[in-house]
Parts: structure tokens; sequence; C-alpha cells
């Protein structure tokens, strides 16, 4: 063979390869490479058929043609089940019955794209040979690892697009249920209040305690579908980073909590950090909130505070209170979980900061003795 020969052939081999993976897309994809090599190599047609449930079915076609849906018999498995790579074979009878377009004689080549199943180039003039096959092996094969690729970002698009959905539903449906349930708890705190305020002297002190239940209760609903709300909420919106003075961020939290005068809370040299004060206003007093709801001391102690390390900072909020057994460490981070009967408690701020925490990449875990305290820990990145 001459010299120029062999460098054409090489040139083909790199425009071939050249042609692969520029897209993930499938029909794209399929367009960008087989329609080249039907160029380059003077071929009438190109077209994929994949074997689902026992059935051939085309996912490509050029020209176009009409769709292949024909049951894979004893005919089609004793053609195609024993090509290792590539076979040529006579177009007659049964690759017509496989083929998206007429075929009149000729010959085709069968590659074996593996779980991509088969693809098929048909010549009229019988210019596909040996040498072409081989000379097609290596592209072929990246050809079908692009296909794979194709698919499985095809897979993961569907994926995402369903959850996105989902979410939106289940947003939508977690304001509907809170208007819902929101305006008959208005309704029953204002007919308590109002009970109380025209029949106070008439009301023995059982009726009163009941109605301060009842109120209580209201109150208890309420700051559960505003938990319900903001963990649907957590995410929604884009993170928006700035500057967060954290110590600043603490006392603002420690005025808003009304912290009972028999606790105290040490802040232990709280940096400037990046992030966004809400969702870090939100984390930081989920947290305190859990130290302040957990604590059988006669002097509660809440200490906030924080380890610089290379790419993140790792806070922590340690307190003296009831501690926690090692069994529950994992459950405490899932929704509507609590541990004992608290009224004060929702179940649902640990797992708002646990989502807050994933937002910014980070995590959080916890170590604690029963009776001596819990220490949270978790990471915000850099």
């Amino acid at each position: 063979m001459k010299i120029e020969d062999h460098i054409l052939d090489i040139l083909q081999l790199y425009e071939y390869a050249m042609a692969i993976g520029k897209s993930l897309d499938y029909k794209e994809s399929c367009d960008l490479f087989l329609k080249l090599v039907l160029k380059r190599k003077n071929l009438n047609a190109a077209w994929i058929l994949e074997s689902r449930d026992n059935v051939l079915k085309s996912t490509y076609a050029i020209p176009l043609g009409k769709e292949i849906e024909v049951e894979k018999d004893e005919a089609k498995s004793a053609l195609l089940d024993h090509i290792d790579f590539a076979q040529i074979v006579s177009s007659g009878n049964e690759i017509s019955t496989m083929a998206p377009i007429a075929i009149d004689g000729g010959i085709t080549a069968i590659f074996n794209l593996q779980d991509g199943g088969y693809l098929f180039l048909y010549s009229k003039k019988d210019n596909l040979t040996k040498k072409d096959v081989l000379q097609l092996e290596p592209v072929i094969s990246k050809f079908t690892i692009n296909l794979k690729a194709c698919k499985a970002f095809k897979e993961q698009e569907q994926l995402l697009n369903n959850l996105e959905v989902q979410n939106k539903e289940l947003s939508d449906y977690a304001h509907m249920v809170s208007h819902d349930l929101k305006s008959p708890l208005r309704s029953i705190d204002s007919l308590a209040t109002w009970l109380k305020e025209d029949y106070d002297a008439k009301l023995d002190d059982k009726g009163k305690e009941s109605l301060g239940l009842i109120r209580s209760s209201v109150d208890k609903m309420d700051a559960l579908i505003n938990g319900i709300l903001e963990y649907s909420t957590i995410g929604k919106n884009k993170v928006e980073v700035y500057d967060v003075d954290t110590n600043k961020l603490i006392d603002d939290i420690s005025e808003s909590l009304h912290v009972p005068s028999h606790f105290s809370i040490i802040k232990r040299n709280l940096p400037v950090i990046r992030g966004d004060k809400y969702r870090l206003q939100q984390l930081f007093q989920n947290l305190i909130t859990n130290a302040l709801n957990y604590n059988d001391k006669e002097k509660g102690i809440i200490e906030i505070g924080v380890q610089e390390k290379n790419h993140f900072w790792q806070f922590y909020v340690k307190d003296n209170g009831k501690g926690i057994e090692k069994k529950y460490f994992d459950k405490i981070f899932n929704t509507f979980e609590k541990l004992e009967n608290n009224l004060e408690s929702t179940g649902i701020g640990l797992s708002i900061a646990k989502k807050i925490v994933d937002i910014y990449g980070g995590n959080i875990w916890l170590t604690s003795k029963v009776s001596e305290g819990t220490t949270f820990f978790f990471t915000i990145k850099k």
C-alpha cells in the first residue's frame, strides 16, 4: 500500500474519533459520527437496533425510514448473538426485516455495541471489507462508550426533572396544607381568648387551666406548621454568599429567643464567615433552642465556638443538659423525631439544621454523655 493511503487512513480515523463525544444527546451523537462514516465510506444507510424484552427496536436510523419493532426469533438470534465485535453478511431477507429502508442486494456490516444494541452499516455496492471493519474497530468501541454516556445522562436528566416536579408539588402541598390548617387554628385561639375574657369570673381553676392547655396546643401546632414550611422551603432559593458576623448573629438570636435567666451563653472568638445570614441564623437558632429545651440543670450553660481548618470552619454548640444515648445519634436528625415528649419541641429543628449544613456542603454530628451534656459539631466551607 502506498504511503499516501496509510496517511489517508490515519486522517480518516482521526476525523472519526473527533466526531465522537461532542454531545451527550443520543441522536446528535449518532448524527455526528454515523453521517461522517456513511460519507467517507460511501455507504447507503446506518441504523441501530436494541433488544428489549426479546424485541428488536430501532433507536436511530439514517435515512430515517420506517420504525423497526420485530421479534428476535431464532433466525435473528442465530445471526446476532454470536457476533463478538463485527461481521459482514449478505443483505438478504433476514436483514430486510430488520432494516428501516428497502434493501435490494448489497452487504451489511453488523457491529455489536454491547448493551447499546447492534449497529448496521449497509452498502448497495458491496464496498465494505474486513479492512474497513478492522479500521472502524477502535472508533466503534469509543462510539459505544459515548452512547452509554448519552443514555446515563438522559436518565439522570429525567430523574432530576422528576425530582424537581415532585419537590415543587411537595412545596405547594406544604403551603396549601399550612394555610388550611392555620385558619381553624386561629379560630380556635380566638375562641379560647374570648371565652377567657367573657367568662373569666365564672370559670374555676380547672376551666382556666383547660383553656390554657387549648391555647398552648394551638401554639405548638402553629410552631409545627411553621417548621414544616421552613423545612420545605430551605434550598428552594439560591444561596447568597456574603460576610456574616457570627458573633453578632448569636447576640441577635439570644435576644429573639428570650433566653431564661438561669442560662448562660458563652461565645468563643466567633469569626466573620461567608454565607447567608437567614440560613445561618436558622442553623444556630435550632441548635441553641435544642440546648435550651433539653436541659435539666439549675444553671444551664451553652458554649458556642469554632476551630479554623484548612478549607472550612468547624463550629460547635455545647451544652450541659440531659445528654443523648449513642443509639439515637443518627435518629435525631430525622424529621419529626423526638426522644421525649417535650411540649416545646416540634421534632423538626435538627432536621432543618442538617438540611442547611447539607446546602453549604458541610457535615453535622454530635458527641454526648447522658446527664452530662451534648456537643453538636458542624462544618461550613470557607
